[in-house]
């Protein structure tokens, strides 16, 4: 069971129907979807009953899996669209927590994003909250869980040509907020640093 593939347990649970390969799926990735939907709220009960809600929906869900991507990837779908939506619908706070994967990021030779590795961490995660939900999940889903430009496009039902057109929409603006923020900082700094040393001088 240890070396099954996802996509096999899958198969097989779909034909058979026995507990005991859709528990081995639940073992792999309740975690991981666990911290994905603690990423969104920020509040460790409401995660656990996102992650409660989105493995009943994968239940009923694992037999219109296609294999048009990893099962990892189209699990995560379902989980940025499900916690999404709950943000939306349930007026969760408008921001989503980037995990330390987005500290390690390795842009290597990606278009207009190699300086963002840079950006102080704290600075960066402000500068996304100020993202709509839609826009800060598909730069979470390629940059921190580095799931494909085609895969994005296959989840979501757009060409691949649209979905590089909305990183790129969320890069600029993502990096507009960030630089506007980093201004921000450094003036409230810089007058801190003054009202500190005038009655020195």
């Amino acid at each position: 069971m240890e070396h099954i593939s996802d996509e096999d347990l899958v198969r097989l649970y779909v034909e058979t129907q026995k507990n005991i390969y859709f528990e081995r799926l639940y073992e792999r990735y309740s975690d991981k979807v666990y911290r994905k939907c603690l990423s969104f709220t920020k509040d460790p009960v409401r995660a656990e009953d996102l992650t409660h809600d989105i493995f009943l929906k994968l239940v009923v869900k694992l037999s219109s899996f296609r294999e048009q991507a990893k099962f990892s990837t189209w699990l995560y779908s379902i989980t940025y669209n499900y916690c999404t939506d709950q943000l939306r619908s349930h007026n969760l706070r408008r921001e989503v927590y980037m995990d330390d994967g987005w500290e390690r990021l390795d842009v290597g030779t990606d278009d207009g994003l190699a300086e963002m590795a840079e950006m102080e961490a704290t600075q960066m995660e402000r500068a996304l909250h100020q993202l709509p939900p839609d826009e800060q999940t598909i730069l979470l889903m390629k940059y921190q869980d580095d799931i494909s430009i085609r895969d994005i496009a296959n989840i979501s039902g757009l060409t691949e040509s649209a979905v590089k057109m909305r990183l790129k929409r969320s890069r600029d603006k993502l990096r507009k907020h960030y630089l506007e923020g980093a201004v921000f900082w450094l003036l409230v700094a810089l007058k801190a640093a003054l009202s500190i040393r005038w009655p020195f001088r």
